[in-house]
Protein backbone atom coordinates (compact mmCIF):
# COMPACT_ATOMS: atom_id res chain seq x y z
CA UNK A 1 0.00 0.00 0.00
CA UNK A 2 1.28 3.52 -1.09
CA UNK A 3 0.35 7.22 -0.32
CA UNK A 4 0.40 8.94 -3.78
CA UNK A 5 0.78 13.03 -3.19
CA UNK A 6 1.60 13.60 -6.61
CA UNK A 7 -0.14 13.48 -10.23
CA UNK A 8 3.04 11.48 -11.71
CA UNK A 9 2.67 9.08 -9.11
CA UNK A 10 -1.18 8.71 -9.50
CA UNK A 11 -0.76 8.89 -13.06
CA UNK A 12 1.47 5.89 -12.98
CA UNK A 13 -1.17 4.19 -10.78
CA UNK A 14 -3.89 4.51 -12.87
CA UNK A 15 -2.91 3.71 -16.19
CA UNK A 16 -1.08 -0.17 -13.94
CA UNK A 17 -5.26 -0.15 -13.23
CA UNK A 18 -6.29 0.51 -16.61
CA UNK A 19 -4.69 -2.91 -17.92
CA UNK A 20 -7.54 -4.57 -15.22
CA UNK A 21 -10.75 -5.95 -15.31
CA UNK A 22 -11.81 -3.87 -12.75
CA UNK A 23 -10.62 -1.23 -10.09
CA UNK A 24 -12.12 -0.92 -6.45
CA UNK A 25 -12.28 2.77 -5.77
CA UNK A 26 -13.73 4.13 -2.29
CA UNK A 27 -13.18 8.05 -0.40
CA UNK A 28 -13.22 9.38 3.12
CA UNK A 29 -15.10 13.02 2.81
CA UNK A 30 -16.03 15.54 5.67
CA UNK A 31 -19.72 17.21 5.06
CA UNK A 32 -20.40 18.25 8.85
CA UNK A 33 -19.22 22.16 7.95
CA UNK A 34 -20.22 22.23 4.23
CA UNK A 35 -22.98 21.81 1.47
CA UNK A 36 -21.07 19.77 -0.74
CA UNK A 37 -18.40 17.11 0.81
CA UNK A 38 -15.16 17.60 0.87
CA UNK A 39 -13.32 14.77 -0.53
CA UNK A 40 -10.24 14.36 2.10
CA UNK A 41 -9.29 10.54 0.53
CA UNK A 42 -9.31 8.07 -2.76
CA UNK A 43 -8.45 4.41 -2.15
CA UNK A 44 -7.92 2.65 -4.36
CA UNK A 45 -7.07 -1.12 -5.33
CA UNK A 46 -6.94 -3.71 -8.32
CA UNK A 47 -5.53 -7.51 -8.50
CA UNK A 48 -2.65 -8.00 -9.04
CA UNK A 49 -0.03 -10.88 -7.73
CA UNK A 50 3.16 -8.52 -7.41
CA UNK A 51 1.17 -6.95 -3.87
CA UNK A 52 1.74 -3.45 -5.09
CA UNK A 53 -1.72 -3.06 -6.25
CA UNK A 54 -3.57 -0.65 -3.72
CA UNK A 55 -3.08 3.05 -2.79
CA UNK A 56 -4.37 6.07 -0.78
CA UNK A 57 -5.41 9.00 -2.56
CA UNK A 58 -4.43 12.65 -0.90
CA UNK A 59 -6.45 15.10 -2.84
CA UNK A 60 -5.33 17.45 -0.59
CA UNK A 61 -1.66 17.15 -1.37
CA UNK A 62 -0.28 20.19 -2.92
CA UNK A 63 -0.59 20.39 -6.78
CA UNK A 64 -1.81 16.98 -6.58
CA UNK A 65 -4.35 17.10 -10.06
CA UNK A 66 -7.18 14.01 -10.04
CA UNK A 67 -7.44 14.36 -13.92
CA UNK A 68 -5.85 10.58 -14.25
CA UNK A 69 -8.33 8.88 -12.04
CA UNK A 70 -11.04 10.73 -14.55
CA UNK A 71 -9.39 9.53 -17.00
CA UNK A 72 -9.75 5.60 -15.61
CA UNK A 73 -12.74 6.45 -14.56
CA UNK A 74 -13.85 6.82 -18.30
CA UNK A 75 -12.28 3.93 -19.69
CA UNK A 76 -14.80 1.92 -20.48
CA UNK A 77 -12.80 -1.21 -20.31
CA UNK A 78 -12.50 -1.35 -16.54
CA UNK A 79 -15.09 -1.74 -14.02
CA UNK A 80 -15.18 1.00 -11.38
CA UNK A 81 -16.36 -1.20 -8.30
CA UNK A 82 -17.73 0.75 -5.38
CA UNK A 83 -19.81 -0.30 -2.38
CA UNK A 84 -22.59 1.96 -1.25
CA UNK A 85 -21.76 4.35 -3.99
CA UNK A 86 -24.17 6.85 -4.30
CA UNK A 87 -22.39 9.88 -1.99
CA UNK A 88 -18.95 9.07 -3.14
CA UNK A 89 -20.27 9.42 -7.09
CA UNK A 90 -22.09 12.57 -5.58
CA UNK A 91 -18.14 14.15 -4.95
CA UNK A 92 -16.85 13.24 -8.80
CA UNK A 93 -20.13 14.59 -10.53
CA UNK A 94 -20.10 17.43 -8.52
CA UNK A 95 -16.20 18.32 -8.87
CA UNK A 96 -15.49 17.22 -12.39
CA UNK A 97 -19.13 16.48 -13.77
CA UNK A 98 -18.02 12.77 -14.83
CA UNK A 99 -19.67 9.28 -13.60
CA UNK A 100 -17.83 6.56 -13.19
CA UNK A 101 -18.64 3.78 -16.04
CA UNK A 102 -18.80 0.90 -16.08
CA UNK A 103 -20.10 1.06 -12.93
CA UNK A 104 -20.70 -1.75 -9.75
CA UNK A 105 -21.91 -1.46 -6.41
CA UNK A 106 -21.50 -4.49 -4.18
CA UNK A 107 -24.14 -2.83 -2.05
CA UNK A 108 -26.64 -3.44 -4.36
CA UNK A 109 -25.28 -7.15 -5.89
CA UNK A 110 -25.24 -8.27 -2.28
CA UNK A 111 -28.78 -7.62 -1.81
CA UNK A 112 -29.96 -9.40 -4.98
CA UNK A 113 -27.61 -12.35 -3.84
CA UNK A 114 -29.25 -12.87 -0.76
CA UNK A 115 -27.08 -11.19 1.82
CA UNK A 116 -30.42 -9.42 3.10
CA UNK A 117 -31.53 -5.78 3.80
CA UNK A 118 -28.61 -4.57 5.23
CA UNK A 119 -25.74 -5.56 3.49
CA UNK A 120 -22.79 -3.53 4.89
CA UNK A 121 -19.66 -3.58 4.22
CA UNK A 122 -18.49 -5.07 7.34
CA UNK A 123 -21.08 -7.76 7.08
CA UNK A 124 -20.25 -8.57 3.58
CA UNK A 125 -15.73 -8.41 4.69
CA UNK A 126 -16.90 -10.95 7.51
CA UNK A 127 -19.31 -13.54 5.12
CA UNK A 128 -17.32 -13.48 2.35
CA UNK A 129 -13.69 -12.62 3.27
CA UNK A 130 -14.04 -14.35 6.24
CA UNK A 131 -12.21 -11.37 8.36
CA UNK A 132 -12.73 -8.60 10.73
CA UNK A 133 -12.97 -4.69 10.03
CA UNK A 134 -11.24 -2.31 12.57
CA UNK A 135 -14.08 0.36 12.61
CA UNK A 136 -12.34 2.42 15.02
CA UNK A 137 -11.32 4.99 12.48
CA UNK A 138 -14.40 5.55 10.89
CA UNK A 139 -15.33 8.74 12.16
CA UNK A 140 -11.96 10.34 12.87
CA UNK A 141 -10.97 14.31 10.69
CA UNK A 142 -9.61 13.10 7.70
CA UNK A 143 -8.36 15.88 6.83
CA UNK A 144 -5.54 16.11 9.42
CA UNK A 145 -2.11 15.39 8.29
CA UNK A 146 -0.44 12.83 8.52
CA UNK A 147 -2.33 10.39 9.03
CA UNK A 148 -2.40 7.67 11.50
CA UNK A 149 -0.95 4.18 10.62
CA UNK A 150 -4.69 3.12 12.12
CA UNK A 151 -6.52 5.51 9.51
CA UNK A 152 -4.43 4.42 6.50
CA UNK A 153 -4.93 0.68 7.45
CA UNK A 154 -8.62 1.46 7.62
CA UNK A 155 -8.91 2.89 4.20
CA UNK A 156 -7.25 0.92 2.56
CA UNK A 157 -9.15 -2.22 3.71
CA UNK A 158 -12.21 -0.46 2.13
CA UNK A 159 -11.05 -1.63 -1.36
CA UNK A 160 -8.74 -4.65 -0.54
CA UNK A 161 -11.24 -6.85 0.51
CA UNK A 162 -13.58 -5.09 -1.75
CA UNK A 163 -12.04 -7.06 -4.51
CA UNK A 164 -12.74 -10.58 -3.01
CA UNK A 165 -16.31 -9.44 -2.55
CA UNK A 166 -16.85 -7.95 -6.05
CA UNK A 167 -15.45 -11.47 -7.76
CA UNK A 168 -16.85 -13.47 -5.30
CA UNK A 169 -20.64 -11.17 -6.08
CA UNK A 170 -19.82 -11.25 -9.59
CA UNK A 171 -19.33 -14.91 -10.26
CA UNK A 172 -22.81 -15.38 -8.19
CA UNK A 173 -24.65 -13.53 -10.72
CA UNK A 174 -23.37 -14.48 -13.20
CA UNK A 175 -24.40 -18.32 -12.35
CA UNK A 176 -28.15 -17.01 -11.33
CA UNK A 177 -28.25 -15.05 -14.42
CA UNK A 178 -29.40 -11.99 -12.48
CA UNK A 179 -26.83 -9.56 -13.82
CA UNK A 180 -29.10 -7.44 -15.59
CA UNK A 181 -30.80 -6.79 -12.14
CA UNK A 182 -27.83 -4.90 -10.93
CA UNK A 183 -27.59 -3.38 -14.20
CA UNK A 184 -31.47 -2.37 -13.74
CA UNK A 185 -30.28 -0.99 -10.42
CA UNK A 186 -27.01 1.06 -11.61
CA UNK A 187 -29.31 3.05 -13.84
CA UNK A 188 -29.85 5.27 -11.36
CA UNK A 189 -26.65 5.70 -10.07
CA UNK A 190 -25.84 6.54 -13.92
CA UNK A 191 -28.02 9.43 -14.05
CA UNK A 192 -26.86 12.72 -13.53
CA UNK A 193 -29.85 13.73 -12.36
CA UNK A 194 -29.26 11.85 -9.23
CA UNK A 195 -26.75 14.32 -7.66
CA UNK A 196 -27.87 17.07 -9.40
CA UNK A 197 -29.94 19.36 -6.22
CA UNK A 198 -32.37 21.65 -7.83
CA UNK A 199 -33.67 24.15 -5.63
CA UNK A 200 -37.13 23.92 -6.87
CA UNK A 201 -37.59 20.67 -5.80
CA UNK A 202 -35.70 20.79 -2.02
CA UNK A 203 -39.53 22.00 -0.33
CA UNK A 204 -40.67 17.55 -1.15
CA UNK A 205 -37.95 16.96 1.15
CA UNK A 206 -39.63 18.85 4.02
CA UNK A 207 -41.97 16.77 6.08
CA UNK A 208 -45.42 18.36 6.87
CA UNK A 209 -48.77 17.37 8.06
CA UNK A 210 -49.82 20.17 6.16
CA UNK A 211 -51.36 19.83 2.78
CA UNK A 212 -52.84 23.15 2.66
CA UNK A 213 -51.71 24.79 -0.81
CA UNK A 214 -50.81 28.32 0.51
CA UNK A 215 -48.65 26.83 3.61
CA UNK A 216 -46.85 24.95 0.94
CA UNK A 217 -46.58 27.80 -1.15
CA UNK A 218 -44.40 29.45 1.61
CA UNK A 219 -42.75 25.76 2.40
CA UNK A 220 -41.50 25.74 -0.98
CA UNK A 221 -40.25 29.66 -1.36
CA UNK A 222 -37.90 29.14 2.29
CA UNK A 223 -36.71 25.71 0.92
CA UNK A 224 -35.61 26.99 -2.04
CA UNK A 225 -34.09 29.98 -0.45
CA UNK A 226 -32.31 27.62 1.87
CA UNK A 227 -31.30 25.72 -0.81
CA UNK A 228 -29.78 28.09 -3.20
CA UNK A 229 -27.72 30.46 -0.06
CA UNK A 230 -26.51 26.77 1.09
CA UNK A 231 -25.49 26.30 -1.87
CA UNK A 232 -23.96 29.24 -2.91
CA UNK A 233 -22.10 29.55 -0.01
CA UNK A 234 -21.02 26.13 0.52
CA UNK A 235 -22.87 25.56 4.03
CA UNK A 236 -25.15 22.87 5.32
CA UNK A 237 -28.64 23.81 5.06
CA UNK A 238 -28.98 23.47 8.64
CA UNK A 239 -26.29 26.41 9.29
CA UNK A 240 -29.27 28.53 7.10
CA UNK A 241 -32.42 26.94 9.44
CA UNK A 242 -33.46 23.60 10.21
CA UNK A 243 -36.50 22.00 8.92
CA UNK A 244 -38.49 22.84 12.16
CA UNK A 245 -37.50 26.61 11.89
CA UNK A 246 -38.61 26.55 8.26
CA UNK A 247 -42.32 24.98 9.04
CA UNK A 248 -42.22 27.92 12.28
CA UNK A 249 -41.77 30.40 9.38
CA UNK A 250 -44.25 28.86 7.12
CA UNK A 251 -46.99 28.96 9.73
CA UNK A 252 -46.50 32.36 11.16
CA UNK A 253 -45.43 34.49 7.64
CA UNK A 254 -42.76 36.80 9.50
CA UNK A 255 -43.18 40.20 7.49
CA UNK A 256 -40.41 42.11 9.31
CA UNK A 257 -37.08 41.27 11.39
CA UNK A 258 -39.12 41.96 14.61
CA UNK A 259 -41.45 38.92 13.86
CA UNK A 260 -38.36 36.92 13.25
CA UNK A 261 -36.91 37.91 16.93
CA UNK A 262 -40.04 36.05 18.13
CA UNK A 263 -39.41 32.76 16.58
CA UNK A 264 -38.50 29.80 19.17
CA UNK A 265 -36.47 27.75 16.27
CA UNK A 266 -34.48 30.25 14.32
CA UNK A 267 -31.10 30.47 15.00
CA UNK A 268 -29.99 33.91 16.01
CA UNK A 269 -27.81 34.83 13.01
CA UNK A 270 -30.51 34.31 11.07
CA UNK A 271 -32.74 36.93 12.46
CA UNK A 272 -30.36 39.57 10.66
CA UNK A 273 -28.91 40.63 7.57
CA UNK A 274 -28.83 38.24 4.25
CA UNK A 275 -30.99 35.26 5.67
CA UNK A 276 -33.90 37.58 7.17
CA UNK A 277 -33.68 39.13 3.66
CA UNK A 278 -34.30 36.00 1.97
CA UNK A 279 -36.74 34.80 4.57
CA UNK A 280 -39.08 37.72 4.14
CA UNK A 281 -38.34 37.81 0.27
CA UNK A 282 -39.54 33.95 0.48
CA UNK A 283 -42.52 34.58 2.65
CA UNK A 284 -43.49 37.15 0.67
CA UNK A 285 -43.41 35.34 -3.05
CA UNK A 286 -45.35 32.34 -1.36
CA UNK A 287 -48.17 34.67 -0.03
CA UNK A 288 -48.12 36.21 -3.71
CA UNK A 289 -48.77 32.63 -5.70
CA UNK A 290 -51.95 32.54 -7.64
CA UNK A 291 -54.60 30.63 -6.51
CA UNK A 292 -53.90 28.24 -9.23
CA UNK A 293 -50.78 27.66 -8.92
CA UNK A 294 -50.36 26.63 -5.47
CA UNK A 295 -48.06 23.43 -5.10
CA UNK A 296 -49.76 20.43 -4.45
CA UNK A 297 -48.45 17.21 -2.52
CA UNK A 298 -47.97 14.18 -4.14
CA UNK A 299 -51.58 12.08 -4.36
CA UNK A 300 -50.04 8.96 -4.36
CA UNK A 301 -48.16 9.44 -0.74
CA UNK A 302 -52.05 11.09 0.42
CA UNK A 303 -55.62 10.03 1.31
CA UNK A 304 -54.86 6.52 -0.22
CA UNK A 305 -57.87 4.29 -0.04
CA UNK A 306 -55.91 1.46 1.37
CA UNK A 307 -57.58 -1.94 1.46
CA UNK A 308 -55.58 -2.91 4.68
CA UNK A 309 -56.56 -6.82 4.45
CA UNK A 310 -55.17 -7.20 0.92
CA UNK A 311 -51.76 -4.74 2.05
CA UNK A 312 -51.18 -7.65 4.42
CA UNK A 313 -51.46 -10.39 1.43
CA UNK A 314 -49.06 -8.65 -0.38
CA UNK A 315 -46.34 -8.06 2.37
CA UNK A 316 -46.87 -12.10 2.36
CA UNK A 317 -46.68 -12.12 -1.06
CA UNK A 318 -43.11 -10.17 -1.03
CA UNK A 319 -41.93 -12.17 2.24
CA UNK A 320 -42.48 -14.59 0.14
CA UNK A 321 -40.73 -14.20 -3.11
CA UNK A 322 -38.40 -12.52 -1.39
CA UNK A 323 -37.57 -15.42 0.19
CA UNK A 324 -38.45 -17.78 -2.36
CA UNK A 325 -35.71 -15.66 -4.78
CA UNK A 326 -33.14 -15.03 -2.41
CA UNK A 327 -33.26 -11.44 -2.58
CA UNK A 328 -33.60 -8.51 -0.28
CA UNK A 329 -37.22 -7.70 0.05
CA UNK A 330 -37.16 -3.75 0.20
CA UNK A 331 -34.97 -4.33 -3.40
CA UNK A 332 -38.24 -5.27 -4.87
CA UNK A 333 -40.69 -3.05 -3.25
CA UNK A 334 -41.31 -1.14 -0.53
CA UNK A 335 -44.17 -0.73 2.11
CA UNK A 336 -45.39 2.46 0.40
CA UNK A 337 -45.35 0.58 -2.92
CA UNK A 338 -47.48 -2.35 -0.98
CA UNK A 339 -49.98 0.46 0.39
CA UNK A 340 -49.89 1.56 -3.19
CA UNK A 341 -50.92 -1.14 -4.87
CA UNK A 342 -53.57 -2.36 -2.52
CA UNK A 343 -55.26 1.11 -3.22
CA UNK A 344 -54.83 0.98 -6.79
CA UNK A 345 -51.87 2.24 -8.13
CA UNK A 346 -49.73 0.49 -10.78
CA UNK A 347 -47.61 2.98 -11.98
CA UNK A 348 -44.07 2.40 -9.62
CA UNK A 349 -40.85 0.85 -9.74
CA UNK A 350 -42.46 -3.08 -8.27
CA UNK A 351 -44.10 -2.91 -11.67
CA UNK A 352 -41.20 -2.74 -13.90
CA UNK A 353 -38.23 -4.59 -15.29
CA UNK A 354 -36.98 -7.92 -13.15
CA UNK A 355 -39.49 -6.30 -9.98
CA UNK A 356 -42.00 -7.38 -11.95
CA UNK A 357 -41.33 -10.88 -12.92
CA UNK A 358 -40.10 -11.23 -9.59
CA UNK A 359 -43.20 -10.24 -7.92
CA UNK A 360 -45.18 -7.77 -9.57
CA UNK A 361 -47.25 -10.29 -12.11
CA UNK A 362 -48.49 -12.19 -9.41
CA UNK A 363 -49.21 -9.13 -7.02
CA UNK A 364 -51.56 -7.76 -9.64
CA UNK A 365 -53.37 -11.35 -9.89
CA UNK A 366 -52.94 -11.24 -6.42
CA UNK A 367 -55.15 -6.96 -6.40
CA UNK A 368 -57.56 -8.45 -9.04
CA UNK A 369 -58.49 -11.68 -7.01
CA UNK A 370 -57.60 -14.09 -9.85
CA UNK A 371 -54.79 -15.86 -7.63
CA UNK A 372 -55.08 -16.58 -3.80
CA UNK A 373 -52.22 -17.78 -1.50
CA UNK A 374 -51.92 -20.64 0.24
CA UNK A 375 -48.67 -23.04 2.43
CA UNK A 376 -47.04 -25.53 0.59
CA UNK A 377 -44.89 -27.16 3.15
CA UNK A 378 -42.59 -24.79 4.76
CA UNK A 379 -43.75 -22.35 1.70
CA UNK A 380 -46.11 -19.26 0.78
CA UNK A 381 -47.30 -20.39 -2.59
CA UNK A 382 -49.84 -18.81 -5.58
CA UNK A 383 -53.04 -20.83 -6.52
CA UNK A 384 -55.27 -19.44 -9.14
CA UNK A 385 -58.81 -18.93 -8.29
Amino acid sequence: MKTITTTDALAAFCAEAAKRAYVTVDTEFLRERTYYSKLCLVQLAYQDDAGDDACIVDPLAEGLSLAPLYELFADAGVVKVFHAARQDLEIFFVDKGIIPAPLFDTQVAAMVCGFGEQAGYETLVRKICKSDLDKSSRFTDWTRRPLTDAQATYAVGDVTFLRDIYEYLSDRLEKSGRKKWVAEEMAVLNDPATYEANPDEAWRRVKTRTNSGRFLAIVRELARFRETYARDRNVPRSRVYKDDALIELASTKPQSEQDLGRSRLLLREARRGDIAAGIMAAVTAGLAVPNDQLPKVDQNSVKLQVNPALADLLRVLLKSKSDNEDVAAKLIASSAELDALAAGERDMKAMRGWRKEVFGNDAILLCDGKVGLAVDGQKVVTVPL
